[in-house]
């Protein structure tokens, strides 16, 4: 009996925090194997040598003694990193981040119960915020299933991140503030923000410890709403979190310094929930083309967002909806579980509200109204024009490619991911005539606070590939047998990486020490080949399979000349986000996708004569 006992509990969110192994550190020379290898497909024989030479200095000399500082490092934490990458990735960058750090993405209710539909946008938004606000208390009441890779437990830490927290902007560098607590833990913020017309409201989601119902938050929804319907745009502060971030953490210390009262409304922003977008634009889409959507999430109405929270939930007055949200407290999958489980429930009820229609007496919403001056006023006329600017000289596509999917794949014994990324590279070898660097994402979750490695797909093998599929004098057998190489080349480098055996956060560590003693940058980080490999986050390729679900996202390139391209996979289609700066005459997102889909199609073909 007592045996059984164990099994009758259910798991809580946050039990296995304590058993998660530490990060491990990788053994140096397997690292700088690994890079050589990396760095082969963009060098000539003579650039190749010189690399060489530097590696082996670095790996007898310098490398060795950053290395054991690193091993240091990893006795006193149980994740060598996880500091370290929030600073570099995100918190230092001066950039402005909600166009070049933030994801946004399209929801994909379109796709069963609600499809476009003028005049049903607060209903609906009030029922899919409802079931947001159940998933916020499967976290606070550490309900919510951790997740596993086969049996072994997740980080589920990075779901703490979820709601109540916001970047705050420093002069020199950012800082997260983050207000959730479990139950256990004590009382959390329970409001959410809504922004509408450039004017921002707030009310609590809670009325004595219970959940507003549907038709109590709709009736929250429809007052802001009809408030601001009659009346002038507000003064739009939210656009300030668009800016280069020192200019932002200057016009807020401004903001702060004219009145007292502005640091508590920015405060009550910063510990909500969440905040509710209500967009005026109606950005048609379809299960096949979601261009609009998309664009409208990651580079849409820039005084009703903001920028630093952790999750804007857009509702666009057509009947659908998206989402924004600031990449550093938390990886996509956070998100997606949320969309995944939102989109579930929906499913599940049809859309709809069924239970009561009492709605209590609870308080309407209240304005929070900042006082702004003319040095205010002329920051955020300045934010939106940078805004505006950069906004459109981003190029966003997001399709539907529906000839096969997931099924057909794996009816050919093929990793439905691998196929993709291969036929993403082949895409880009066709249209640029040659290999780019890539990046695909690797998840270290099963390791304690764990979030992502950097998997390099481009390898050798791929590029020999390419050239086999693009060679008219090559036969099907020897373009099977490269296809088969690249394969299981980029099954075992994506094995190592979520092992915790890559070696791009490695170099990334050692660089960094070399950073905080003062001494000078190796020459390993200097060389040409380090950043033309996609090191020091230069892909060109920025990619990631953002999951086996409905949800997908979008996100800026990492370079230039680059394309940030995120892909879902179902059994009947792939449904593909990609990103260009139009600036940059070489790339362009359409042709990418295109170039994609016939990659999809030649590959598939390979794939099927070798079965005859």
């Amino acid at each position: 009996m007592a045996n059984n006992l164990p099994h009758s509990l259910p798991e809580r969110t946050f039990q296995y925090q304590s058993s998660l192994p530490s990060l491990p550190v990788p053994t140096l020379g397997i690292s700088l194997s690994k890079y050589l290898d990396a760095v082969r497909p963009f060098a000539s024989e003579t650039e190749y040598k010189a690399t060489l030479d530097i590696v082996k200095k670095f790996e007898v000399g310098v490398g060795e003694e950053l290395h054991q500082k690193l091993l240091q490092r990893s006795k006193a934490k149980r994740n060598w990193l996880e500091d370290w990458w929030l600073d570099a990735a995100y918190l230092e960058l001066r950039t402005p981040s909600q166009l070049t750090v933030n994801f946004g993405g399209p929801a994909p209710y379109l796709e069963h119960c609600w499809p476009p539909a003028e005049g049903t946008h607060l209903q609906r938004a009030s029922i899919a915020t409802w079931h947001t606000l159940q998933y916020w208390n499967l976290i606070r009441t550490e309900t919510l299933p951790p997740q596993k890779a086969g049996k072994t437990a997740l980080d589920m830490d990075q779901f703490r991140m979820l709601f109540c927290t916001c970047k705050v902007p420093g002069v020199k560098k950012d800082t997260i503030y983050n207000y959730f607590k479990a139950e256990s833990e004590g009382p959390c913020p329970s409001h959410v923000v809504v922004m509408c017309r450039g004017r921002i409201f707030t009310f609590d989601a809670l009325c004595d410890g219970k959940i507003l119902t549907p038709p109590e938050l709709l009736r929250q929804l429809s007052y802001v709403e009809k408030v601001c319907e009659g009346e002038p745009e507000g003064d739009g502060v939210s656009a300030l979190t668009t800016e280069e971030r020192t200019c932002w953490a200057m016009a807020r210390e401004h903001l702060i310094s004219i009145d007292p009262h502005n640091k508590t409304i920015l405060e009550t922003i910063q510990s909500s929930l969440f905040v509710i977008s209500l967009d005026e634009s109606k950005p048609y889409s379809s299960a096949e083309n979601y261009t609009n959507m998309a664009r409208e999430a990651l580079k849409g109405n820039p005084t009703i967002r903001w920028g630093d929270k952790s999750y804007n939930s857009l509702v666009f007055s057509d009947g659908t909806f998206g989402s924004n949200c600031d990449h550093a407290p938390y990886d996509a999958m956070v998100l997606v579980s949320l969309c995944w489980y939102v989109d579930q429930q929906l499913k599940a009820t049809e859309g709809k509200w069924k239970g009561s229609d009492a709605v209590r007496a609870i308080p309407p919403p209240e304005e929070l109204v900042f006082t702004v001056d003319e040095k205010t006023r002329s920051n955020i006329r300045q934010a939106k024009q940078q805004y505006l600017e950069s906004t459109q000289d981003l190029q966003v596509v997001c399709y539907a490619f529906t000839a096969f999917g997931k099924s057909a794949i794996k009816e050919r014994k093929l990793h439905p991911d691998i196929f993709i990324q291969l036929a993403m590279q082949l895409a880009y070898y066709k249209l640029h005539k040659g290999p780019g660097s890539c990046y695909e994402t690797a998840m270290t979750r099963t390791f304690y606070h764990g979030r992502t490695e950097t998997m390099r797909p481009c390898t050798e093998e791929a590029v020999n590939w390419c050239k086999a599929m693009i060679d008219p004098t090559c036969d099907v057998n020897a373009r099977r047998k490269a296809m088969r190489l690249a394969f299981l080349k980029h099954s075992k480098l994506m094995a190592d990486a979520q092992e915790g055996k890559g070696f791009d956060r490695h170099l990334l560590g050692l660089y960094l020490i070399a950073k905080e003693e003062g001494r000078p940058t190796p020459d390993l980080f200097m060389d040409p080949l380090y950043a033309r490999s996609g090191g020091g986050g230069n892909f060109v390729l920025s990619s990631s399979l953002v999951g086996y679900t409905t949800v997908l996202g979008v996100v800026a390139p990492m370079v230039h000349h680059g394309y940030g391209f995120f892909y879902r996979i179902r059994d009947d289609r792939i449904v593909i986000s990609v990103s260009a700066w139009t600036s940059y005459r070489q790339t362009d997102a359409a042709s990418l996708f295109n170039n994609f889909s016939s990659s999809m199609h030649e590959m598939l073909h390979l794939a099927t004569t070798s079965q005859l």
